[in-house]
């Protein structure tokens, strides 16, 4: 019987079911809880008799992510920039009721500032600050005609983004859900066991420059995305919140381990180069110490109890340590070495113990995590993110002028339409702004919002006036619904979902009461996608993020973190230094894509750059020491 249950569990389409469960399955279910929490947004909007309830749909889209901890952190940050947006449009309609071009003209600076303040942080805080952009123009523009409505106007926004933020978490942690914390575990797990199969090759001479490359750049980019996941699980589970210190201490230390690898792994490939065989005859044994005990740990999850074995093995070979070091340096003494020689052994062993001290301390917080209180906690570095300012400041600039530019025109051509084209403007290029490529974003989002136009002509004036209720209602807008979530969820096309569910249910989703006035809706969809390819327009001209001299920018940052080693005030300098030197080369290397030349050089600069950072920092804290 159970060899039986055990051939059937092997069958070929049963491994099938369960790869597809783990990839694509989990797209779908995004997918089935954005239509759920979308619908039962609209029912309630509609129950409620809000003024605008495809408002409440939209801030589902916008907010609906796979993992239930990035729901609760890209809501709380939208509902901060909703805040922040209605009271700065409550503000300027004050100031500026009778008078539209001082109005247009300060929510173009509005819109500028709040998409410089998303270039800058680059994560969730950055929905914020396009939200904050967002809100004041999607409630002031339709306000400008009657401005003694817009203090309401802007309670009906709250109220609608309130209730599909309050519908978007409850589906998102009742409904299978796929919490961040389960994801940032699997992922811390999963880096280590990656790490030491890259260390045990590299030790053995097994790896290649590409490879050594490759896994650098990947090991950056988990760094960085282990910040990400961090500083949204401490929305959703209050175990990791308990945790939160060891978890950006392992992350910090993860770094500094890595940093070490590199050094020790240059000085090894130079003597390799330069068939230096007496002093890699006398050092081998040492790597290969090394390399036998993290053999055991590679290519596998290295749980909280491996993480307690790893600790005991690192300590026993720790101890040993100067003993086996002695030993080797009395044999190679028998060669009569040159200088060189011996320098090049005592330094390969010197970094080969710091590698051992860096990896001990990270297995033995990876081991405290066990406990829900541990001394390990005490942690007052952090990951500092670094964006250059010139990143900011084109997209505050470019937002400014796309904003203020087709606000000219809508005041000079008194275009009825002019209101959604500068509103379909100001939230694409806010946006685009947290984007590499602001110019294929915008386009793409002009594309799904074609899309969504030719569908909701259809659907509005051919299918809804033959409905009645409405199951058939969410009948006829779930194909466009699921096309939009599928495109949103893929990376290379997020641009066209957006355009597709934002500006379709913004000019075809019935409110209470449904209007049938083909000459507008065409109208106001030409305005939306025109809107949309000035933005990419300016995204190719003014200044665009990823071409040359923006990386040439990051390149010279890059530089600059010597200095910044070198005068930064030394408390927590390490982890600072280390995060933000691996936050402006993956900056650098992103907007570098296509080019490979110059990412190789991107990442040359970024090994010199912690080698010499690291050697002032550890001078630096010697120099502390001194009486």
């Amino acid at each position: 019987m159970i060899a039986s249950l055990q051939r059937i569990t092997d069958l070929p389409w049963r491994r099938e079911l369960h790869s597809w469960a783990r990839s694509d399955g989990v797209t779908w279910v995004y997918i089935f809880k954005v239509l759920l929490a979308a619908f039962l947004t609209y029912w309630l909007a509609l129950r409620l008799e809000l003024p605008q309830p495809h408002t409440a749909m939209i801030t589902v889209f916008i907010v609906m992510q796979p993992q239930s901890g990035q729901v609760f952190a890209k809501s709380f940050y939208r509902l901060l920039g909703t805040l922040a947006g209605s009271a700065m449009m409550v503000l300027l309609m004050a100031l500026f009721a009778q008078s539209p071009l001082p109005f247009l003209g300060s929510l173009a600076l509005w819109v500028g500032l709040c998409s410089a303040g998303a270039a800058r942080y680059r994560n969730f805080r950055a929905y914020g600050f396009v939200l904050a952009g967002y809100t004041a123009a999607m409630v002031g523009l339709p306000a400008l005609a009657h401005p003694e409505g817009s203090f309401m106007s802007a309670v009906w926004r709250g109220v609608e983004i309130s209730l599909g933020i309050l519908c978007s978490t409850a589906i998102s942690a009742a409904v299978l859900p796929q919490s961040s914390s389960a994801a940032m575990r699997n992922a811390l797990y999963l880096r280590f066991g990656g790490f030491a199969r890259f260390v045990v090759n590299g030790l053995r001479g097994d790896i290649s420059r590409a490879e050594f490359e490759t896994g650098n750049v990947r090991f950056v980019a988990e760094a960085i995305g282990l910040e990400g996941l961090r500083s949204v699980t401490v929305f959703e589970d209050p175990h990791m919140r308990r945790r939160n210190g060891r978890l950006n201490r392992l992350n910090s230390e993860f770094m500094a381990v890595t940093t070490r690898f590199n050094a020790l792994h240059q000085l090894l490939e130079r003597l390799r180069l330069e068939q230096a065989d007496q002093v890699l005859k006398h050092i081998d044994p040492g790597l290969e110490n090394l390399a036998q005990l993290l053999d055991g740990f590679a290519d596998r999850a290295l749980t909280n109890d491996d993480a307690a074995l790893l600790v005991t093995r690192l300590e026993l070979c720790k101890a040993y340590f100067p003993e086996r070091v002695r030993s080797l340096r009395t044999e190679l003494e028998r060669t009569l070495p040159s200088d060189a020689e011996r320098l090049d052994f005592h330094t390969s062993f010197e970094l080969l113990y710091r590698l051992l001290s860096e990896l001990l301390d990270y297995a033995r917080t990876h081991a405290s995590l066990a406990d829900h209180s541990h001394e390990r906690e005490q942690w007052k570095g952090s990951f500092v993110p670094r964006t250059h300012w010139m990143t900011a400041l084109a997209a505050g600039a470019r937002a400014t002028c796309v904003v203020g530019l087709i606000s000219l025109y809508w005041v000079l051509t008194a275009w009825p339409s002019g209101a959604s084209m500068v509103l379909a403007s100001a939230a694409t290029v806010a946006l685009s702004s947290t984007t590499h490529n602001p110019r294929r974003m915008s386009l793409q989002m002009a594309g799904g919002t074609l899309l969504g136009a030719l569908s909701g002509f259809i659907e509005t004036f051919f299918l809804f006036p033959h409905i009645d209720g409405f199951p058939l209602l969410c009948l006829l807008l779930a194909p466009v619904f699921v096309l939009g979530a599928y495109l949103g969820s893929r990376p290379q096309w997020t641009g066209y979902g957006l355009g597709l569910l934002i500006f379709f249910s913004l000019g075809s989703v019935p409110d209470n009461l449904t209007v049938y006035d083909p000459y507008t809706f065409i109208n106001d969809y030409i305005a939306m996608v025109v809107g949309m390819l000035i933005c990419a327009a300016a995204g190719a001209i003014i200044l665009p993020p990823n071409s040359r001299w923006m990386w040439q920018r990051l390149e010279q940052a890059l530089r600059n973190q010597v200095v910044f080693a070198i005068s930064a005030p030394l408390k927590r300098l390490g982890s600072s230094f280390e995060s933000q030197t691996r936050d402006l080369m993956h900056q650098a290397y992103g907007l570098a894509t296509g080019k490979p030349l110059v990412q190789r050089e991107l990442l040359r600069w970024m090994f010199v750059v912690l080698e010499i950072g690291h050697a002032i920092i550890e001078l630096r804290h010697e120099q502390a020491l001194l009486p």
